[in-house]
């Protein structure tokens, strides 16, 4: 029952994960750095953003793994695989119609993504499954060229947000926003996302 919990949280956080990044990118405010080249990449060479979380994602699985020395990371394909349908069927099926106007409603669009991302990040975590490889780049770069988290995870931002540059990705004022304040929100939603995954496991177990 315990597995069944962890699966549970794993799959209800990837899908409020990725509802939270469709959002932020229906606001129109810019998105996230690794999601303003999967939407820049979209739009510029083709393919769906949820296909370009897949390719990308694949390729820093071969990336983490040159970077730390170690076997690719072949499990975490299943979870990029979940991450891409899920975004796609957000953006392409329930708000494909979706078109936000007017600053403030941006800006409500856009905070209620940030927090629906911080929050299923929160939740994702928890199972300890298969990492999204993008988070893995950043404990690749720590451990490959001994750097702090801080460093490590700007450095990461500052390559995926020069790719998306590149790409004509959705950059903007929301970048900014989303790369200091999501730290703090994952932060914030963390410990009570673990107590209750705690608290289910002990409760199954007795």
């Amino acid at each position: 029952m315990a597995f069944v919990y962890r699966t549970l949280f794993f799959i209800i956080g990837l899908t409020i994960l990725s509802f939270g990044v469709s959002m932020t990118i229906k606001a129109g405010l810019g998105t996230g750095a690794w999601d303003a080249l999967n939407v820049g990449l979209s739009q510029t060479v083709g393919l769906t953003p949820g296909s370009w979380v897949v390719i990308v994602g694949i390729i820093l699985i071969f990336v983490n793994a040159v970077l730390v020395k170690r076997r690719p990371d072949f499990a975490a394909i299943i979870t990029l695989l979940i991450t891409g349908v899920l975004i796609d069927f957000w953006i392409l099926r329930v708000f494909d119609d979706l078109v936000v106007t007017g600053y403030l409603k941006q800006f409500a669009v856009f905070l209620l993504g940030m927090v629906a991302l911080s929050f299923g990040l929160a939740v994702y975590l928890q199972p300890r499954f298969p990492l999204i490889p993008i988070d893995n780049f950043m404990m690749a770069l720590r451990e490959r060229f001994g750097l702090n988290l801080m460093v490590a995870k700007t450095l990461g931002e500052v390559i995926a947000l020069s790719a998306a540059f590149i790409f004509k990705g959705p950059i903007g004022i929301g970048t900014l926003i989303v790369t200091f304040a999501i730290g703090p929100l994952i932060q914030f939603f963390f410990p009570y996302c673990e107590k209750l995954l705690n608290k289910l496991v002990l409760l199954s177990e007795k």
